[in-house]
Parts: C-alpha cells; sequence; structure tokens
C-alpha cells in the first residue's frame, strides 16, 4: 500500500493531525476540541485524531489547554517490513515544507511488535531521507524516553524533545504499521510560558487544566486553592476565567516551516486578543503556609498577566476565613501533598482530615476537585466523591476526586464507593502541611 504524501503545511490545506495526550486525557482533548469547532474526532488512549488546514492546526496548538502537544501525520502505512519498505515510505514525504535548510531535527522512533524493531536504526533510515531532500539539516539525539506520538515520559528534562528548537519527527511502529508524524507545537504544550518558579513537585499546567475541567469550572463563581503552592491551578484558572488563550505568549514549531502563513497566525492571534475578557468575573484566590511559596505563585501570575486576578494569601489551612456573607457557591481546587515514603503517611492523615473538616465549616456546598494518588489518605476527608479522569503526575498513578462539601457542616459522608470511609481518627491542632507545589 502507497502513503499518500502529507499536504504543503499552508493556511488552507488539510492535515491528519493528532493532539497528544497524557493518560487518561484524551477525553478531555477531545471536548475542547468539539468546543472549538473541530469534528469527526477519533479518541483513543494516547490521544485524539482529527483534521484541519494548516490555520486551523495552528488554532488547535494556540487554545488547547490539557492536550501535551499537536503533531501532523505524515505517512500511516501499514505492512513495512524491511529497511528498503521504509526507505521508500520516508522520501515521499514532502521534508522541503517541514524543514528548512540548515535546520536542527531530532527522529525519535519507538519500535514494538514489529520486524523492524531496532528503533535506533529506523531512526536513521528517516534522517537520511530528510538529509537526501534538504541541505545542511543537523541532526541531534536523544530526548529521553517518549510516548508515541512524542510526549515526554515522566522525569524527562522539559527543555528535550523540540524544546530546545529542534524540529522532532516521530516514528512508531506497531504491528509492522509505520506512522511518521512532524510536531506542530515545539515545546510541549504544558510550557505555557509563564511559569519559571516553581515548588518541589511542580503540577503540570495541562493537568491543572485537567483538574479544572472535570471540576466543571467556567469562571461563573469564585474558586479556591487552599494548598496552591506555585499557584498553577489559580493561574489556569484566571486563564481559563478570562477566556486567555493558553498558546499566546510561547513560541510554536509550525511557525519555522518553510510554508508558515504568518498572516493567518497574526489573525488568530488578534482574534484571541479579542475575546478576552479584561478580568476575572469572580475571585480566584490561591493560599500556602509557605512564604517562598506564596512568593513565587505571585511571580507567576504576574508573568501570566492575571497578577490582578489572582489573591495570594500565605496562611495554614486552619486559617481559612469564613464567607462574606452573599458570596455565591463556588470552587475548591486543589492538589494536596501525597506521600511517596514510609512514615509520611501518619502526618498526611491529619491533613487531609483537616483539609475535609475546614471544607465542611467554610466552604459548605461547594464544588471539588482534588488531586489523589492514596485511597487510604483520601478516605480521611470524609467527603463524597467520584474519580472520572485517571492519568499519571510525576510517574504516579493518581485521579481526580470531584464532590460537593455537603451544605450541612454537621452532615457526614462516607467517600466514594470504595474509598476509605470517614473514620479519619484523630484531627491534629496544626497538622502538616507540605508545599504541595501546584
Amino acid at each position: 500500500m502507497s502513503p499518500t504524501p502529507a499536504a504543503t503545511p499552508t493556511a488552507s490545506a488539510r492535515h491528519a493531525a493528532f493532539a497528544v495526550a497524557a493518560p487518561g486525557l484524551a477525553p478531555l482533548v477531545a471536548a475542547e476540541l468539539r468546543a472549538l469547532g473541530f469534528h469527526a474526532l477519533r479518541a483513543d488512549e494516547a490521544g485524539v485524531a482529527f483534521e484541519a488546514t494548516g490555520e486551523r492546526l495552528m488554532l488547535a496548538n494556540l487554545w488547547l489547554r490539557t492536550a501535551s502537544r499537536v503533531v501532523v501525520r505524515l505517512v500511516d502505512v501499514p505492512g513495512i517490513t524491511s529497511f528498503r519498505e521504509l526507505e521508500r515510505v520516508a522520501r515521499l514525504v514532502p521534508w522541503a515544507t517541514l524543514v528548512p535548510p540548515g535546520a536542527v531535527v531530532r527522529v525519535r522512533a519507538t519500535c514494538r511488535k514489529s520486524r523492524l524493531y531496532h528503533s535506533d536504526a529506523v531512526a536513521e533510515r528517516v534522517a537520511g531521507a530528510i538529509e537526501r531532500v534538504v541541505g545542511g539539516v543537523t541532526f541531534v539525539a536523544g530526548g529521553g524516553a517518549a510516548d508515541d506520538e512524542g510526549d515526554d515520559a515522566p522525569g524527562d528534562d522539559p527543555a528535550e524533545g523540540a524544546g530546545d528548537g529542534a524540529q522532532l519527527v516521530v516514528v512508531r511502529f506497531f504491528h509492522d504499521r509505520c506512522t511518521i508524524s512532524a510536531d506542530s507545537s515545539g515545546a510541549l504544550l504544558h510550557r505555557r510560558g509563564w511559569r519559571q518558579a516553581v515548588g518541589r513537585a511542580p503540577l503540570r499546567e495541562t493537568l491543572a487544566a485537567a483538574m479544572l475541567q472535570a471540576a466543571g469550572y467556567d469562571g461563573s463563581a469564585p474558586l479556591l486553592d487552599p494548598l496552591a503552592g506555585s499557584g498553577t491551578i489559580a493561574i489556569e484558572a484566571a486563564l481559563l476565567a478570562r477566556r486567555l488563550a493558553p498558546g499566546r505568549h510561547r513560541r510554536f514549531a509550525f511557525e519555522r516551516w518553510p510554508g508558515f502563513d504568518a498572516a493567518a497566525w497574526r489573525r488568530l492571534l488578534a482574534d484571541a486578543d479579542a475575546r478576552a475578557l479584561p478580568r476575572a468575573p469572580h475571585p480566584i484566590e490561591a493560599s500556602d503556609r509557605d512564604a517562598g511559596a506564596v512568593a513565587a505563585a505571585r511571580a507567576n501570575a504576574g508573568r501570566a498577566g492575571v497578577e490582578g486576578d489572582v489573591q495570594v494569601v500565605q496562611r495554614p489551612l486552619s486559617a481559612l476565613s469564613p464567607l462574606a456573607p452573599g458570596t455565591p457557591a463556588g470552587w475548591v481546587v486543589t492538589n494536596p501533598p501525597y506521600g511517596k515514603r514510609v512514615g509520611e503517611r501518619a502526618a498526611l492523615r491529619d491533613l487531609y482530615a483537616r483539609l475535609g473538616d475546614v471544607l465542611r465549616v467554610r466552604r459548605p456546598g461547594w464544588r471539588f476537585a482534588l488531586l489523589g494518588a492514596d485511597p487510604l489518605l483520601e478516605g480521611q476527608l470524609g467527603l463524597g466523591f467520584e474519580a472520572p479522569v485517571r492519568t499519571r503526575n510525576g510517574g504516579l498513578p493518581v485521579r481526580v476526586l470531584v464532590g460537593r462539601v455537603p451544605a450541612d457542616p454537621a452532615a457526614s459522608t462516607s467517600g466514594a464507593p470504595g474509598s476509605a470511609g470517614a473514620d479519619r481518627g484523630t484531627v491534629a491542632v496544626e497538622p502538616a502541611e507540605r508545599d504541595a507545589s501546584s
């Protein structure tokens, strides 16, 4: 079967595109694409396939909040079992429309359950095809482990994998089916361009956006993150509430393509600016007991342009202020710490119990979304919840817990089906509150 060469990446040409998603986030990415007007979506566990013109491809990069990157699928051919066939297929790709002379290129290959199983040899053949078409190309190795379509694995240097200015080309073999894709994003999409100050275990912006979407947050009521760390959740909430495009202040790989339509890109940026609200409609508050985390959150909010929308307060969880009369019920979205080492669980039991108690007393009737990794700790909350999203954070399996705080502060629940229940044990007067670094 012969491949169909990819179209030249102009504003009107159509592309087979794929929005890469972290595990469990593909349904959220699909919902975002539908809201942007994309149709005929095909989702799987790795992401969402869709068709787009060059201009719509730029639109997806500009606006997607939960995707990791957007790639263009150049080749998708079954039955490739020899290097000779691979070389023939790779030479049909119009590389000159994607790679300018003198560019830096990184070819990343994965091979699973295929006759061609040597990933380095596969990458060499594709690099050779590029070199035959485009002059003066420099190929760089590395990029760390990756998902099939080029998302960095947990622990990789985020500057790797085309975040360093290299054009990333991803080759995937699975059951002898060859897929060759070109990254259109550059640095992973969670790198919005505003976060420089981080804590010990920073939460990716894409995961923060996923938590907000899972909670149903739309900016129509107040939001609180009482364990804010470096402020990622609150800042993402402000961007969403103000309808600010998450990719507005960063660069993308497609801007380096020879066929890049700069006029179309300027129109998209102007339209994004016109849609933005001057301020968030309702208060967004981030608090943390750690002075360094508070300083980092304020600095990050300033770089994101939402310092006037996010109130950052230094205080312990137990000092959360009661609501002013008439305040509408809003959202609590936070990333509490989850102990990785033996001995941490005892202190965290008190933190989770205190969090549940504080929310029942100070935020009755509010919706909540928490990132959890330990059912025994989650049970200390004493709150009913569901877990609609399961993913990974920092290499750990986690789930997004969503629910509503009982309107009656005296009410108690047994948590979600299968959770540890409401037996929370003794609540410490001043529980240990470790920086969640969100």
